[in-house]
């Protein structure tokens, strides 16, 4: 560890020497590529001869590419299944002899790499930078300090070289300003995902098994590492594929330069949007993976994914990735864990080839409770919930993120719950499970052990209701409840409409009559929608001032009537006045009359409409969450919706609505009625709820008694500064 530490800060003296040509924010763009070429140079440099012979060999023999590929991959490791060499002379030591034409030489030596490596570098965009160093006099520093630095695998392992990147590219976003969680997750964030995703995956330690793993927003690869690792750790003849997306060139450039190292196939780490913009799309387009890890970019809007995402979810719907809704245009998390959905294998118990498949993913509270019954998030839960794919979720320590101080949750979604997880969700709170940092990185200022991972690992393993453990609470410990197994059908509800009737007076006073002027519909009487105002418009303008006077004289003959309790005794006298005036009332009119002189008045008569019907009174609308009766079997009723009538959703439930009505609302207020066409259903899951634990405030008389000694105190003082 002191080691790696030591290597840290010497990259960052490296890095240091930039300035002037550089500002810190931009050291990235030079030392992450530098970091990536050392690396590759202390890999390939004990081949350098071998690659060289077997090159001119090959050339006399006019070799072709492909297989010329092959063969000095060979030649630079023999064991090795994807090829990763040089064929330039140079290696950072000879590059040292001529520091004369050192950038023109470095260029050679990237060219020389192997086309996947080059095409790294390509993407690191670092020509520009070597012209751009060279001109300063800088080059020959950066390469002749690089070139003490021993980035070998025996000394600097691949999980090691993770953490390298993952410290400068915190690094140089913290220069920047930018958000570094954009790039990678805490590595004990990702253990504890990898820890829970493979409980009780039994054959994943068979022997020979072959599994493949995906991320959908790999960063720089470290939910892929991790979990190669934590399987490989265990089942050394374990046949692992790892996937991954990545849309940021320089993050995906880091992990191909991982993946590449490590031997693995940096085809599968594809460059572009998971979700879709327009230019790049679903890199895996029809793939189903094993395992899926991501810690996708949570509230961060997806406006440029837009077009193709609704667009996907208008033609395609269920046929697609995002059949079950959109999120807020404010948050994509969910529209990811729809990809990532989409992309698990079907399950069949007993057939190997319907093995199913697992997914751990991490997001902040919003995909909990964000968006109202019937909204695009609400029926993503209701669709994962009531296909009894929502297996766990962990909620973890605030001020875990390096950009940001949140709680944030890790989901487990599967769709091969074993028999005594069906139907039901387990929640287990971690918030409590954390140690302070010796020293903040950002917003970092926790972290999870080792052992507290265990911890939440045995948690969700044991799945026990009620489980307890001793925590941390304000400078204590308390045994609290830290498990939590709970129906599928307990997060969700049933939002109702509770209408109650419109009782308005209606009086024909000045002051009400006045208030016409204000009406829409009245005042267009006086104005034209014609641009050109020409003697037409202006006889048209005079007329519809007329006809205004008409109608508030009408109205004040209504004035001696007093006051209306009965909308439609208002109505019918309107109606006469309006006669004996000889006027029409076209409905706008009338409608703003009624507007203009009415007034709400819980004392009057009801509203009713030709039908005889109340009518609702929209400003004293309410709903009401009625949650889903024991025994209610999912998945509900989909024959529903703003367009047509629930008539199967209000069937099964009417009678549960009906004895909730008349148990919380009636007693209360006993004209309201439900209108049973605008019922909806509703997912959410308030785990904070369901943890959280009353602590009543102290008795009076000890705040009183506070209160008093501190008034004394404050005398005290106060006859001091007297004094």
């Amino acid at each position: 560890m002191q080691a790696h530490e030591e290597l840290k800060g010497k990259i960052w003296e490296i890095a240091n020497r930039l300035r002037g040509p550089y500002r810190p924010p931009q050291y990235r763009l030079v030392m992450l590529p530098m970091v990536v070429l050392r690396r590759l140079d202390c890999v390939l440099e004990p081949t350098k001869d071998a690659v060289l012979q077997q090159r001119a060999v090959l050339e006399a023999q006019q070799m072709p590419t492909a297989a010329m590929d092959r063969l000095l991959g060979k030649a630079a490791d023999p064991n090795r299944k994807h090829p990763l060499y040089n064929t330039s002379p140079y290696t950072f030591a000879r590059l040292l002899g001529d520091s004369e034409n050192i950038a023109p030489n470095l260029v050679s030596y990237i060219n020389g790499c192997s086309p996947t490596a080059r095409s790294i570098f390509e993407r690191f965009k670092f020509a520009d930078q070597i012209e751009k160093l060279d001109a300063s006099n800088r080059l020959f520093t950066i390469v002749k300090a690089m070139a003490e630095i021993d980035l070998h695998p025996n000394r600097i392992n691949n999980l090691q070289m993770g953490y390298l990147f993952e410290h400068l590219v915190m690094r140089f976003n913290e220069q920047a300003n930018e958000e570094a969680g954009d790039h990678f997750t805490p590595r004990e964030v990702i253990r504890l995902m990898a820890n829970l995703i493979y409980t009780g995956e039994q054959d994943v330690y068979k022997p020979g098994i072959y599994r493949t793993i995906y991320d959908p927003a790999c960063g720089t690869g470290g939910m892929l590492s991790e979990s190669e690792k934590l399987i490989l750790d265990q089942n050394k003849r374990a046949q692992l594929a790892l996937y991954g997306q990545e849309y940021n060139d320089e993050s995906w450039a880091i992990c191909c330069s991982d993946m590449l190292i490590k031997d693995e196939d940096t085809a599968n780490i594809v460059l572009g949007d998971t979700l879709g913009d327009g230019k790049t799309r679903d890199g895996f387009e029809g793939r189903r993976f094993h395992y899926l890890l991501a810690n996708p970019p949570f509230g961060v809007e997806w406006k440029d994914q837009k077009d193709s995402v609704e667009r996907e979810h208008k033609t395609l719907g269920f046929s697609g990735r995002f059949g079950a809704g959109l999120p807020a245009i404010n948050d994509g998390s969910l529209l990811f864990l729809q990809h990532m959905i989409s992309k698990m294998h079907p399950f069949a118990a007993g057939d190997e080839d319907r093995v199913g498949s697992k997914i751990a993913v991490v997001f902040n509270g919003s995909p909990l409770f964000s968006g109202d019954a019937g909204s695009g998030p609400s029926n993503i839960r209701r669709w994962i919930i009531e296909n009894d794919w929502l297996d766990a979720i962990v909620a973890l320590p605030d001020q875990l993120f390096y950009n940001t101080g949140i709680f944030t949750y890790v989901w487990l979604v599967t769709n091969r719950k074993p028999t005594e997880r069906r139907g039901k969700v387990q929640l287990i709170d971690g918030t409590r499970f954390f140690r302070k940092m010796k020293k903040s990185l950002n917003n970092k200022r926790n972290e999870i052990t080792e052992e507290q991972i265990r911890h939440l690992t045995r948690v969700y393993g044991n799945y026990q209701d009620g489980e307890t453990a001793e925590v941390p609470i304000n400078g204590d410990t308390e045994t609290r409840v830290i498990s939590r197994i709970f129906d599928n059908r307990e997060f969700g509800f049933l939002k109702v409409t509770v209408e109650r009737p419109l009782r308005m007076n209606f009086e024909a006073s000045a002051e009400r009559i006045a208030k016409l002027d204000y009406q829409t519909a009245f005042a267009n009487l006086a104005t034209s929608k014609k641009r050109k105002h020409t003697a037409a418009v202006e006889r048209e303008i005079l007329e519809g001032q007329g006809l205004q006077d008409v109608i508030r004289e009408m109205l004040t003959t209504l004035e001696g009537k007093g006051r209306y309790i009965d909308r439609a005794a208002f109505g019918a006298d309107l109606t006469q006045a309006a006669k004996d005036a000889g006027i029409k009332l076209p409905a706008p009119i009338k409608k703003a009359i009624f507007s203009a002189l009415g007034e709400r008045d819980p004392d009057a008569e009801i509203c009713r409409d030709t039908n005889g019907q109340p009518e609702p009174d929209s400003e004293l609308r309410d709903t009401e969450n009625i949650p889903l009766p024991p025994g209610t079997a999912l998945p509900l009723p989909m024959d529903f919706g703003p367009d047509k009538p629930n008539d199967r959703l209000v069937a099964a439930f009417r009678a549960e609505i009906d004895a909730y009505i008349a148990r919380e609302v009636l007693p209360h207020v006993p004209d309201a009625w439900v209108d049973y066409d605008k019922t909806k259903v509703g997912y959410e899951i308030p785990i904070n709820r369901h943890f959280y634990v009353y602590k009543p405030p102290r008795p009076l008389d000890e705040i009183e008694a506070d209160i008093s000694q501190l008034e004394g105190e404050i005398a005290e003082l106060l006859n001091g500064l007297i004094a």
